[in-house]
């Protein structure tokens, strides 16, 4: 028995040994664990600028209700307490339940964003009934412009599962928010920084004592935008009231000054998760304010595309600058046996005409001989230089390419072989062609330069946080139109009659005009109505009525600026779409140029010389 105590004693002096010397590290880490926690510290999101410095999207602080799940007992038991705490939709508990599922149990989880002064107070007095749930200041991202800025700056909303799969995993430990549609959701990566942590000593019961270490989070990159924010309320104010999409581009660079969609919402909805029956709402509207029609809208361009017709006409020598044309009020096409007549939109025809004059006048019949004359291929062949048919490649999401058809497509799409007609209504913009807003302000933006293109983009600069240095970004240049110098000639010509010219159709838009505008009306039909003699736009319903569209670049000897404009059902174009693109033109260039030896300059306004002060690194829960 001597024997077996001192056997059984040497064991437990062995275990002994064991557990304090050789597995030492092992234990003390777990001690440690019990009474330190780790802590994500997200990192405040990068601030969003227009080219002026004017805050498009910023941080503002915010107090969450949030829910360690491990520290809770009787997690129904709890929410069902809260309610009488802090308003708790049926939204707010869905969405908590959801995200439960992708954490940890010791990770905390939101429960509700934005609390008001008076549920703060009210939870505070009432804490003690609810172990495991806190709350959290946090910096809630805003957006000051409502729905002005919306198509193009986009929102950020609770981040999900799908979005947490295709990130990475420890940098987004904290995170709640991602972005979801335009730049916040094109430069997710740039806007979201690096996350911090704190080394946090906790008691027994899991609560807070001190922090031990902290590492602070990298804000995310302040990004300095293209757009002009005035502009963008202006384009707005001129759609109120109608559906339909503006676009303004720099021709110089491509910088996208404007791009709006009418009408729209508000993305503060969104940003700590929208109410299912608001969403509802916007959803079953029948304006459809969720449709970014400046980027996804598909159009037949109408007579907007006959500037870029005339120009393949040119190019490809079927007609010249100089020859006159006979136009009476229809054209058929030759050897047809149907006899069919494409009518022009004068009933008296417009007597004889050369290129210049067909776009001054927007004359059909001159554009449905010169489009059967250059058949279909050679029209997409030369349209396509242009842009049409694609998408730009926008630094956005949500584009759509428009629609440039030929005969093989027809049999792909639609499994029907191309007629002579289909290439005829091509040639004044309607039949299968399609473009979006953002397109046709591309393409107007590289006439205006007389080939010179460039890719559109809404960033123009980045800025760090921390040291404030501004790095502008350079302009994308793409393959230039190359035709001869009088094809340009002719062709601008005839669009700066447009406006000039008692003849012109826009002409009564911009009789008095301060600038001198060069621009081409459109009205494209949205259905196969006939318009009687003596009817009206008034006695057709409004879902079948045109739509008015117009593009414009000013001043037209030097552009600055060039404008895209389609108002759905609107009619024609010159008193829909030309008013919307007249005060646009109108805003930028007051309030952004000089007159400099008689000429007319845009104002410096470099990204690098904006007043924003350098951004320190930011607390989660300290004020922007």
């Amino acid at each position: 028995m001597g024997l077996a105590v001192v056997a059984l004693y040497a064991v437990m002096v062995a275990r002994l040994i064991y557990l304090q010397v050789i597995d030492h590290e092992h234990y003390a880490a777990m001690s440690h664990d019990n009474r330190v926690h780790i802590a994500a510290v997200p990192p405040p999101r990068g601030l969003i600028y227009d080219r002026h410095g004017v805050l498009l999207a910023e941080n503002v602080p915010s107090y969450s209700l949030d829910v360690t799940p491990e520290q809770v007992p009787d997690m129904a038991g709890t929410l069902e307490a809260l309610k009488s705490v802090v308003a708790l939709t049926p939204d707010d508990i869905r969405r908590f339940k959801q995200a439960l599922r992708r954490k940890w149990p010791f990770q905390t989880v939101p429960l509700r964003f934005d609390l008001t002064p008076e549920e703060v107070a009210r939870f505070a007095v009432q804490r003690y009934r609810f172990p495991g749930v806190d709350i959290k200041a946090r910096l809630r991202r805003y957006y000051p412009f409502g729905g002005a800025m919306v198509d193009a700056v986009g929102y950020v909303g609770r981040i999900d599962a799908a979005e947490l799969q295709h990130v990475d995993g420890q940098n987004y430990a904290g995170t709640t928010h991602y972005g979801k549609t335009g730049v916040e959701a094109f430069y997710q990566e740039r806007l979201h920084g690096r996350v911090g942590y704190d080394q946090i000593e906790v008691n027994a019961k899991g609560r807070q004592i001190r922090v031990l270490s902290h590492q602070p989070p990298v804000p995310g990159d302040d990004l300095i935008l293209s757009l002009d924010a005035g502009l963008q309320q202006v384009a707005e104010e001129a759609l109120a009231g109608r559906e339909g999409a503006a676009v303004a581009i720099d021709p110089r660079n491509g910088d996208v000054l404007a791009l709006v969609s009418a009408p729209s919402y508000d993305p503060n909805w969104f940003v700590d998760g929208i109410s299912s029956k608001r969403y509802a709402e916007l959803r079953k509207n029948a304006w459809r304010p969720l449709f970014n029609r400046a980027l996804a809208g598909q159009y037949p361009p109408g007579s907007t595309i006959k500037p870029f017709m005339a120009l393949a006409g040119l190019a490809n020598g079927v007609v010249t600058a100089d020859q006159q044309i006979y136009c009476g009020p229809y054209w058929q096409i030759p050897g047809d046996p149907a006899q069919r007549k494409y009518r022009d939109w004068n009933r008296y025809g417009h007597g004889m005409t050369d290129v210049s004059k067909a776009i001054t006048q927007s004359v059909d019949v001159y554009f449905y001989r010169l489009a059967f004359q250059l058949g279909i291929e050679r029209m997409h062949g030369f349209l396509s230089r242009f842009g049409f048919g694609s998408a730009t490649d926008i630094d956005t999401t949500g584009e759509m390419g428009g629609l440039l058809p030929t005969p093989a497509w027809k049999r792909r799409a639609r499994n029907e072989v191309w007629y002579p007609g289909n290439t005829v209504v091509a040639g004044i913009g309607q039949g299968f062609v399609l473009a979006t807003p953002l397109q046709l302000a591309d393409a107007t933006a590289a006439l205006s330069m007389r080939g010179e293109r460039f890719r559109p983009r809404l960033l123009r600069a980045v800025r760090d946080p921390i040291s404030g240095k501004v790095s502008e970004r350079p302009a994308d240049a793409l393959q230039p139109v190359q035709v001869r110098q009088s094809y340009w000639q002719a062709v601008l010509r005839g669009m700066r009659n447009v406006t000039q010219r008692p003849d012109g159709t826009a002409y009564r838009q911009f009789r008095g005009f301060d600038y001198v505008v060069a621009g081409k009306t459109g009205t494209a039909q949205v259905t196969s109505h006939i318009h009687s003699d003596n009817s009206s736009e008034a006695t057709i319903p409004y879902r079948l009525r045109d739509n008015g569209l117009f593009i414009a670049f000013a001043p037209a000897d030097h552009p600055l600026i060039a404008v895209a404009v389609v108002v759905e059902h609107g009619g024609g174009g010159d008193v829909s779409a030309a008013p919307v693109a007249r005060r646009m033109l109108a805003y930028y260039l007051e309030h952004n140029t000089e007159r400099r030896n008689g000429r007319l300059v845009l104002k410096p306004d470099l990204p690098a010389q904006l007043d924003l002060q350098p951004t320190q690194p930011r607390q989660a829960g300290a004020p922007s």
